[in-house]
């Protein structure tokens, strides 16, 4: 019986020419399954037609773009997930989604072999072939421009001689992986650190430094999920999709960093998430209002530990799971209303409101009205400071 290979197709060279390649090699039938996660560009249809025309048996879009937004974006906004303090995670978390859809598709076409068009230098190896093995074990997984050698010029090479419908007029300097969530930029002239970039590389994101009016916004939270905007109703990627639209036209949401890859590895990545960027800065707020000190604290630890795992492929891991309770039971009290002004690639709060605010303002005043009662702050002070009295005067005694 032939065997059948189950291709995560993007339409782009590298996994057009994968189909015939792997059809070749292992004497394969092959299935491109392209999964729609708000990555924009081509037609999807175009994309699906395309795959059959390089020779798949089979060739299926998923739209997934709610999935996407409510069960992996909206998780990482919770978490106010961004590793090393900056990234948003955009392509990490798709790929766990698209891990799904592969097993999925695999297990409705009698597949036995899942492909991806990973390079051994990036992190979606881990990411794709972590998240088949905790899915489906029994999958074998076979990556062409990684276990074949298989080289872009190579590549070119293949689709010219077999006359795949390939437009290699368009390329592009960069390699660009888009989402919803946001847009990631790298390779090229940008793999010089010392080179800055340059606007043609930005495409979700406004010239910061451009003047224009600037835009204030609302963004409503229950349970530490956006559920308005300037008191419209949204859903998760309809939140995501609108902030993307107007802190990009505000320039908010560049991120220009080197960062350190899971092979071991420091890469330059040049982001832009403007949404992801309004949206976890809105809720890490909202959280400052609402959440109590100590599991404030704690919570900070928790949500870089969750970023962690996501970047490093373990978002089917018993960790990762485990943290997104505690998360769910840290967010019951995180709901309410952030007035934000995006203006200048800043995202700036400047108001907030919430029936389950924390913060008292009659404790809080320095003015009339002030109930705190600082006849107790004393003997707190004495107390609190005791332990670090006693080990002076120890050091003392010893010295």
């Amino acid at each position: 019986m032939t065997e059948r290979v189950v291709l995560a197709y993007s339409g782009g060279l590298d996994t057009s020419v994968a189909i015939p390649y792997l059809a070749e090699k292992m004497g394969a039938e092959v299935i491109a399954v392209a999964v729609d996660v708000g990555q924009g560009g081509e037609d999807m249809e175009v994309v699906r037609k395309r795959a059959l025309a390089c020779g798949a048996v089979e060739s299926e879009v998923i739209d997934a773009r709610e999935e996407f937004a409510a069960d992996f974006c909206l998780p990482a906004i919770r978490a106010n997930a961004l590793y090393m303090d900056r990234y948003p995670l955009v392509s990490a978390l798709s790929r766990p989604l698209i891990v799904k859809h592969l097993v999925e598709a695999a297990r409705k076409h009698s597949g036995t072999i899942v492909s991806h068009g990973c390079t051994g230098k990036g992190n979606d190896q881990v990411r794709f072939e972590v998240g088949i093995g905790a899915l489906a074990p029994h999958l074998k997984v076979v990556a062409p421009a990684r276990d074949f050698a298989w080289t872009r010029d190579k590549a070119i090479a293949y689709a010219e001689a077999k006359g795949l419908p390939i437009d290699q007029s368009k390329k592009s300097p960069y390699s660009v992986d888009q989402n919803i969530f946001g847009r990631a930029v790298e390779t090229g002239f940008l793999e010089d650190i010392w080179n800055g970039p340059i606007e043609d590389i930005y495409s979700y994101t406004q010239d910061p430094s451009v003047a224009r009016d600037a835009d204030e916004v609302v963004i409503t939270f229950e349970a530490g999920r956006p559920v308005a905007i300037d008191g419209e109703t949204v859903t998760p990627f309809q939140a995501i999709a609108e902030l993307n639209r107007r802190a990009g036209a505000q320039g908010v949401g560049r991120i220009d960093m080197v960062e350190d890859r899971l092979v071991g590895i420091k890469s330059r990545e040049v982001y832009e998430a403007p949404g992801a960027i309004a949206l976890i800065t809105a809720h890490q707020e909202l959280e400052n209002v609402t959440v109590e000190r100590d599991l404030a604290r704690f919570k900070r630890s928790v949500d870089q530990r969750w970023g962690e795992l996501i970047y490093d492929g373990l978002w089917f891991s018993p960790l990762k799971q485990s943290l997104e309770a505690f998360i769910d039971e840290s967010q019951k009290h995180v709901t309410g209303e952030i007035r934000m002004t995006l203006h200048g690639g800043r995202a700036v709060v400047t108001g907030r409101r919430s029936e389950t605010s924390l913060y008292d303002f009659s404790l809080a005043t320095y003015d009339e009205g002030d109930l705190f009662d600082q006849s107790l702050a004393k003997g707190f002070v004495d107390l609190w400071g005791l332990p670090s009295r006693l080990a002076a005067a120890r050091d003392t005694r010893l010295s």
